[in-house]
């Protein structure tokens, strides 16, 4: 369920700590936040960890730029393109290009990528398998319902030998493209937010999952019965903006947080089983 707009919590970030936190109501009758209009002033908006916690260390950086970046955290995979398409902050943090793209096509937005900032090890995870192979003929797996990322869980499927796509499609094939399904798998699309509740459910023989989603249930890649071995940086997750606003002050300063040795050493220290620098 989409939480409403009021309800959004704005953090401002400076230094190693959360100094405020205030509803974004607040934030706009004052006037005096990045995209109500104070140039050092940065709203960045994105929903679970480690995003949000990239955007933390980012603010370190951009704090010593002069900059300050306000933390903005939703609840789903919706609004914060909504919000950054409305002008409503002025970056997010949430996504890969193919899902921005698609955005875009559907809502006629124009978001474009700043600079891809890490790529995560996706996967199939199972809590009755041990590998693709033990998986019976007739199984459900649980694909995300999204286009751009049920291309890339089928592509996993397809270098595992367990189906054939359609020549060419790469990871841009849809559940039309498959040609051969030896198994008779059966496919049940789930929302990406959702994937990590159908690895418990009773049925679902492998769900696809982000390392993000799913190490809330303690997993990582390291217990995936199958992970992503051709990387394709289209789907790094990457820092977002309006197309017009590339070429802005504050863009640029973020990018510098975002792409800073700081930033970098934070996801090789924190994150290197599950996420790799991109820039």
């Amino acid at each position: 369920m989409t939480a409403e707009l009021q309800n959004r919590p704005v953090r401002a970030l400076s230094g190693a700590a959360v100094v405020l936190a205030l509803f974004v109501t607040a934030a706009c009758s004052s006037g005096e936040s990045g995209a109500e209009g104070d140039d050092t002033v940065i709203q960045v908006a994105s929903h679970t960890t480690p995003m949000t916690d990239v955007v933390e260390a980012a603010a370190e950086v951009a704090q010593e730029d002069g900059y300050t970046i306000e933390l903005v955290e939703v609840s789903d995979n919706v609004q914060y393109n909504r919000l950054l398409a409305d002008g409503e902050v002025d970056a997010n943090f949430a996504q890969h290009e193919p899902y921005m793209q698609a955005y875009n096509a559907e809502h006629d937005a124009e978001l474009s990528v700043v600079a891809p900032i890490y790529n995560a090890r996706v996967g199939f995870y199972s809590r009755d398998y041990d590998s693709l192979e033990e998986i019976p003929d007739g199984a459900q797996i649980a694909l995300p319902n999204d286009e751009s990322n049920e291309g890339r869980a089928l592509a996993i499927l397809a270098d595992q030998g367990l189906i054939t796509l359609a020549e060419g499609v790469g990871f841009e094939g849809t559940l039309d493209d498959v040609e051969e399904n030896p198994k008779d798998l059966e496919w049940v699309q789930v929302d990406l937010l959702n994937l990590t509740s159908a690895y418990d459910e009773d049925g679902i023989a492998a769900v696809f999952n982000y390392p993000t989603y799913i190490s809330s249930l303690g997993l990582t890649p390291e217990d995936a019965i199958a992970v992503e071995e051709n990387i394709d940086e289209r789907f790094a997750i990457s820092l977002v903006a309006r197309e017009g606003d590339l070429d802005s002050e504050q863009i640029d300063a973020l990018e510098r947080a975002m792409t800073s040795d700081e930033v970098r050493d934070f996801l090789v220290e924190e994150h290197d089983e599950t996420l790799m620098p991109a820039f």
